[in-house]
């Protein structure tokens, strides 16, 4: 084994991980055109779906993005009005963000990208949840 092993592309974790990221987020865009979203865009609403309201830390926690980045994504959301951004009244540095009802109608139109994403990675169950789990083991371990 020569000392400059570690240093091939092969031998990289990130490498598979980031190239495997970026290619699923490319098979996304056809059906996320459909409903007029970025993937970041529909990831963030992925959350509001489930949550309705949440300050913009939360959201920005739950998707792994700061303040500075989600911003311009929530302000694209407003104006496309699907989510309504307030001002918490008990503080005004705390800004709540809100699902509108256009925001949850659209929620009936991307019922079909789980499953259209799904026939294009081809990935039993099993390997489904294991790869789940160990994508959620290495960010939680990143993040402690």
């Amino acid at each position: 084994m020569d000392k400059y092993d570690s240093l091939k592309l092969e031998n990289q974790l990130c490498f598979p991980l980031y190239a495997a990221a970026k290619e699923i987020t490319r098979k996304y865009k056809p059906f996320l055109d459909e409903l007029d979203l970025t993937y970041t865009q529909y990831i963030c609403m992925l959350v509001m779906w489930e949550h309705k309201s949440l300050n913009v830390k939360k959201l920005g926690e739950y998707i792994y993005l700061d303040s500075g980045t989600l911003t311009p994504l929530l302000k694209k959301l407003e104006e496309k009005g699907y989510i309504e951004r307030k001002k918490n009244n008990d503080d005004e540095r705390n800004l709540i963000i809100s699902l509108t009802d256009k925001g949850l109608e659209l929620r009936d139109k991307a019922l079909s990208v789980p499953k259209s994403i799904g026939t294009c990675i081809q990935l039993s169950k099993e390997e489904a949840m294991l790869l789940y789990k160990v994508l959620y083991k290495i960010l939680n371990n990143l993040n402690n």
